[in-house]
């Protein structure tokens, strides 16, 4: 399975709709990690699970939520709530109390996915604003078995092999 994760797009609409075309007929999921400035019911957000950020004014959007990807207990949040920009202290603690195996999140606006312990973490960075690379960028995360596959993109489509981060997942699995 796989999932387009998208954070930080700050009212673009144009480019949002050209990603979610882009990748339509590839993906099963569509996350937003946040502010998108944009009403939950705008075309653009359509087909899109996504969390509140701190420049998101729609109450509609959940502070943060968890999504099953293929046996993996994914938590969508922000960031801002969790000091992001700081450390990732306080998100791997509540990462740990959702039980998931991955964390998206945005709100730095820095692309990067690391295994940190047990838990991938990954920033998809930002489409408008990206910060510490010139490429504004956005996730493709492939779940297949217990590998996790992160490719990163250019808001133009093109893969920033750098960038690709794979991971092999400790899912546990729920007892019926």
């Amino acid at each position: 399975m796989k999932a387009l994760i998208i954070s930080d797009s700050h009212g673009l609409t144009e480019e949002l709709l050209t990603i979610k075309e882009r990748h339509k007929n590839e993906v099963d999921f569509m996350l937003h990690c946040g502010d998108s400035e944009l009403p939950a019911t705008s075309s653009e957000m359509s087909e899109f699970s996504a969390v509140r950020g701190n420049c998101d004014f729609d109450s509609r959007y959940p502070e943060d939520m968890v999504v099953l990807l293929n046996g993996a207990n994914v938590f969508l949040t922000h960031g801002h709530l969790y000091n992001v920009k700081m450390t990732l202290m306080n998100l791997s603690y509540r990462a740990q109390e959702a039980g998931a195996n991955v964390v998206c999140f945005g709100h730095s606006h820095i692309a990067g996915a690391e295994l940190i312990g047990e838990i991938l973490f990954i920033n998809p960075g930002s489409i408008r604003l990206p910060r510490m690379r010139k490429e504004k960028t956005y996730v493709i995360l492939e779940i297949v078995d217990k590998k996790a596959k992160v490719i990163f993109y250019s808001s133009d489509g093109i893969v920033i092999e750098e960038l690709k981060t794979t991971a092999t997942l400790q899912l546990k699995h729920n007892r019926e």
